[in-house]
């Protein structure tokens, strides 16, 4: 496989306790990687490292061959690689309507017209079916809502790489899906590379090319989901039997 997003013994530390020590990872072009582990394991932090939001401890990040900060440097030119991130809790701006919020990396980071704009967003809100809630506050929105603009926000630049930091956090089963749909389709009409962060196991396997196990600080497994799968004397098919267990107490209305 040919790597475009390449991490190779990625380290971060907070005083004592090492979140990451030594990731490596390889992911290509135009695929989808999600990224599974138990809560408080480091697959957000992983994330943000990616994104240039936390410096990692030691290791290297390459982006299609470039360095990840002279690559973000360059995201705006040919030579660079634009880049996208969907946080957890959607991270809108409250004082914001939909438009506003979906409509603000075009308005910061682009030479785009007004009217350029408009069009780019009035399209993007319709394809979500928001137009109707466009100039609606974040306070007004239904959860699910409120995921639709982020992804929104998200994609509206057309970036090359987008990070999703657990996306269906919140939602009912119906609306999971949803969103896992979106990406899947949105990933295939712009040819984006997606990275996701999520704890619904088998669910998100559905929209996946890889998958890769973070514990105790490093990839313990990397592969196809039905390799995962078939997995089933590691320590992996532990973690996602109990997952799995856990999700069926709570479909049948049992302990939480």
């Amino acid at each position: 496989m040919d790597a475009f997003l390449k991490i190779r013994g990625l380290k971060k530390h907070f005083g004592e306790n090492r979140v990451l020590d030594g990731v490596d990872l390889d992911v290509a072009a135009a695929s989808v990687t999600t990224i599974i582990g138990k809560s408080g394991i480091g697959k957000s932090v992983l994330l943000k490292c990616i994104a240039n939001l936390l410096q990692a401890d030691a290791g290297s990040i390459e982006l299609d061959g470039q360095a990840i900060s002279q690559s973000r440097r360059r995201a705006h030119s040919d030579a660079g690689v634009s880049f996208s991130y969907m946080f957890q809790n959607n991270a809108l701006f409250d004082s914001l309507t939909a438009y506003e919020n979906v409509a603000l990396p075009l308005r910061e980071a682009t030479a785009l017209k007004p009217r350029e704009i408009q069009e780019r967003v009035d399209a993007m809100l319709a394809q979500l079916e928001l137009s109707a809630s466009a100039m609606r506050f974040p306070g007004e929105l239904s959860g699910g809502m409120k995921k639709r603009v982020a992804l929104g926000r998200a994609l509206i630049t057309k970036p090359q790489v987008v990070l999703f930091d657990e996306p269906t956090t919140g939602l009912d089963p119906e609306r999971k899906f949803s969103v896992f749909e979106m990406i899947a389709d949105y990933r295939e009409r712009f040819g984006f590379t997606a990275l996701l962060v999520s704890h619904d196991i088998p669910e998100v396997f559905e929209i996946s090319d890889r998958v890769a196990w973070l514990d105790a600080g490093k990839i313990k497994f990397f592969g196809k989901p039905d390799e995962l799968n078939a997995d089933a004397q590691s320590a992996l098919s532990g973690f996602l039997s109990k997952a799995n267990y856990g999700r069926r107490i709570s479909s049948h209305g049992g302990a939480k």
